[in-house]
């Protein structure tokens, strides 16, 4: 019978009325070829174990794929067909003609053994499946149906409908590249008795904030739609659909024709990319000998050469026979060697290219007993392939003052002899220096990252002790060593005319000198009423200890990762816990430490002559710097709200705001976010934004999926990150939340023999990801401290380019 007449219930399921066993003659509609004679078919079974009136969401399933198959272009058209005689399924010859199946079924047991075995020849043969909605209650007795529709609906799943969003995480497969990010509209959504993610293709997931879920919920990582190819065939599955109203809905249209197109062999789509069993992670170092870091040093940093080397550096640590000199009476306090090993794919052996005399080789004990700094950052010249050019982010140890327990900090670049891959000491051309405090601990940050303009961006920590505020803002400015003080970040991060906590930007000449580019947050002339200075370099303010700094020439936007303060817990007196945060940083700006952190979240101000007592909170949009220890402007850039922040109560915590737009900081009060995340022990890596090559073949590359995710991680494994993320370009460069994202703890592998304390991460030239695990002691290298290669082995788009049903001419 005609699609536009299937029998109509009037209710919204199936009735619970007794249905008369339908005519044979009835039980198909005649095939509706679309224009031009095309030859490609779709069945649409609609037979359902339960008993009465076919539900109303049938008849409009039905229409709908019909006004499909009969639009857009006509290289992509097909007709359709639907039945509710499961006997299709063991006709061969009939079978045979359809190149997708779709069930549109009420669910339930609605195949006997014989008629699945006949669904199951025909995906081995190459067959394709488009489950909707009840299709996942189907067969429930199956093992091969569980893996044909991917997951089954959790028992107590919520029965109402409700509008919730859905997150469109795919931007190329055709069910889901046209729908927007944010896709919000009416459903039933199940909760599933096991999360498929990860063993199938997750193209949308529903953000379960939106809506209710019930006690059954998935919780962040909630999948609705997803693919795979299964056995021999294509399978994509979508549990949305149930409601007759879902079909006149554009964009679920585009979604369900879409996953027809795909299913059909009308278009070529990958449905491998997040399944974890595509990926391979290996690691590429041996642990060192004894006493030798012949492999690799203290794990801080890398990055890939266009020839495919890979180059990374150790910031001072020795392994743990070699002493630690601590005693500041020593001319070797604190001496260390920041190593710099290349890797070469093509042999697969290491070459240590050089070693650099550090301050840096101090570790354990109290606050004034360990120290970060040391060899920090690797970059390498734009033309590095024509001039060897490296450039080093480091504190060397000729250059201490033990008397006043300072030291300078440098930015400086050395040959590499491309031929040998040893590393010209005496080659050494220093762009950049400025002071730094070595009396006390931590933060020395030492990123480094270009953009396409030939701009290098330098990374610097706050150079200030994690000590004497109680965990929350560092804005203490009593301590001091020798009238250096060593506690107020004010001193430094907050501070306009002082290098530390800043992301640098110049621009390196070919004589090892720089200039300043236009853009920069001052111009280095700036006074106010105070007479306070200015530095030009300095593109960003106010971050704590950026690490890792990333620059996606696509754009030339800067994305950074920088760890924050201890406190476990907000204050009500101090203002929010240590927030690790990360940003997407389109221009010039405040990003807020030790002001104000998260989305412009403030601290309480603390002065002289006691600084125990708390003062006023920051005006996050007027702060000012009113310590004793600045010597630069009082009145500051406003701060720059952030993307991502995390506690260990969850991800981006935000709190009700009194009148003044003080935050409450009542845990109670708490709302968050961002649920996939949450902290503990925490330090935030920042990772790249990857960028598919198609002229890169036989590689490992990462698949076009991650095309354009920006990948966010933890030094630590357990609850902290490790994700791709998709930002908002209309809101990102404001601090706007992230609209999307997926784990990556299944490929890029955590736990003790994975890549357990993740320290760097970069995408070679050949698409594969290069990633440093730091191992699994502090301030040395050990047996774990390794390079690691994550590449994809799931090959290429499906179906073939010669099973396709019908060629473009």
């Amino acid at each position: 019978m005609a699609a536009g007449v299937v029998a109509a219930g009037v209710l919204t399921g199936p009735a619970a009325s007794a249905r008369p066993a339908p005519d044979p003659a009835l039980t198909t509609m005649s095939i509706k070829s679309p224009p031009g004679g095309g030859d490609v078919r779709v069945l649409i079974y609609y037979g359902s174990a339960a008993a009465g009136e076919e539900s109303p969401v049938v008849n409009a399933g039905i229409e709908a794929i019909e006004k499909i198959g009969l639009s857009g272009p006509a290289d992509q058209r097909f007709g359709v067909e639907a039945t509710n005689d499961a006997s299709v399924f063991t006709d061969d010859t009939r079978l045979s003609l359809f190149n997708a199946v779709v069930f549109l079924t009420g669910g339930g047991d609605v195949l006997d053994p014989e008629q699945e075995a006949g669904l199951e020849a025909y995906m081995e043969a190459g067959g394709g499946f488009v489950g909707i909605h009840d299709a996942a209650r189907a067969e429930p007795y199956s093992d091969w149906f569980t893996g044909l529709v991917g997951a089954r609906p959790a028992a107590s799943s919520p029965t109402a409908v409700q509008r919730a969003t859905v997150e469109v995480g795919d931007r190329r497969h055709p069910a889901t590249k046209d729908l927007p990010v944010q896709w919000k509209r009416p459903d039933r959504w199940f909760n599933w008795m096991k999360n498929p993610s990860g063993d199938v293709h997750t193209v949308a997931r529903v953000r379960e904030s939106t809506y209710q879920p019930g006690a059954s919920g998935n919780g962040w990582d909630h999948p609705v739609s997803w693919c795979r190819d299964y056995d021999g065939g294509r399978s994509f599955y979508t549990s949305m659909g149930s409601t007759v109203a879902s079909y006149d809905e554009t964009d679920f249209r585009t979604h369900l024709r879409g996953a027809l197109l795909w299913t059909t062999r009308l278009v070529r789509a990958d449905c491998k990319a997040t399944i974890n069993g595509n990926y391979k992670a290996e690691r590429l170092t041996r642990p060192n000998q004894p006493g030798q870091n012949d492999q690799i040093g203290e794990p801080h940093g890398l990055v890939t050469a266009p020839d495919g080397r890979v180059l990374y550096i150790g910031r001072g640590g020795a392994d743990s026979s070699q002493p630690v000199v601590t005693d500041w009476n020593s001319p070797d306090i604190g001496k260390g060697k920041g190593e710099i090993h290349v890797y070469d794919p093509k042999t697969k052996k290491v070459t240590l290219a050089g070693a650099l005399t550090v301050f840096g080789n101090k570790g354990g004990g109290d606050e004034l007993t360990k120290v970060e700094e040391g060899l920090l950052g690797i970059e390498l010249d734009p033309r590095f392939q024509q001039n060897g050019w490296v450039y080093l982010h480091y504190t060397p140890h000729s250059r201490i003052n033990r008397d006043t327990r300072t030291a300078d900090r440098y930015v400086s670049r050395f040959t590499l002899d491309l031929a040998t891959n040893k590393l010209d000491l005496d080659s050494e051309k220093v762009l950049l220096k400025w002071p730094v405090q070595i009396h006390s601990c931590c933060h020395a940050g030492g990123g480094m990252a270009w953009d396409s303009q030939g701009n290098l961006y330098i990374a610097t920590g706050d150079n200030n002790s994690s000590g004497f505020s109680d965990g929350y803002s560092g804005n203490n400015p009593q301590p001091n060593y020798k009238g250096v003080s060593f506690a107020d970040a004010r001193r430094t991060a907050g501070n306009t005319n002082n290098l530390n906590g800043k992301i640098l930007r110049i621009h390196p000449e070919p004589d090892g000198t720089y200039t300043l580019p236009e853009g920069n947050l001052f111009t280095g002339r700036e006074t106010d009423e105070g007479g306070g200075k200015t530095r030009g370099e300095i593109y960003v303010m106010g971050v704590r200890n950026p690490a890792r700094i990333f620059v996606d020439k696509s754009t030339d936007i800067l994305y950074a990762g920088w760890v924050g303060p201890d406190a476990s817990q907000p204050s009500t007196t101090w203002g929010p816990a240590k927030y690790d945060t990360f940003a997407v940083i389109t221009k010039a700006g405040n990003r807020g430490w030790p002001y104000c952190m998260g989305n412009k979240q403030p601290y309480r101000d603390r002065n002289l002559p006691d600084p125990s007592k708390p003062l006023g909170w920051y005006d996050c949009d007027a702060p000012k710097n009113e310590s004793p220890n600045n010597d630069g402007l009082v009145n500051l850039p406003p701060v720059t709200g952030n993307n991502i922040w995390y506690s260990p109560q969850g991800g981006a915590p935000d709190y009700p705001r009194d009148a003044n737009g003080i935050p409450s900081y009542k845990t109670a009060e708490a709302t968050y976010g961002l649920p996939w995340l949450k902290g503990g022990g925490q330090a935030a890596m920042n990772g790249p934004v990857y960028r598919y090559d198609a002229s890169v073949t036989d590689s490992g590359q990462w698949p076009a999926y991650w095309d354009g995710k920006w990948f966010v991680g933890d030094f630590y494994d357990a609850d902290q990150p490790r994700n791709a993320v998709i930002t908002d370009p209309r809101t990102h460069g404001d601090g706007g939340l992230p609209v999307h994202s997926e784990s990556l703890k299944k490929i890029v592998p955590i736990g003790n023999d994975g890549i357990r304390n993740l320290m760097d991460w970069k995408f070679g030239p050949d698409g594969s990801l290069y990633v440093l695990d730091y191992g699994r002691g502090f301030f040395t290298s050990d047996a774990r401290s390794a390079l690691w290669r994550v590449t994809y082995t799931g090959g290429g788009p499906t179906p073939a380019v010669d099973r396709l049903a019908r060629k473009a001419e």
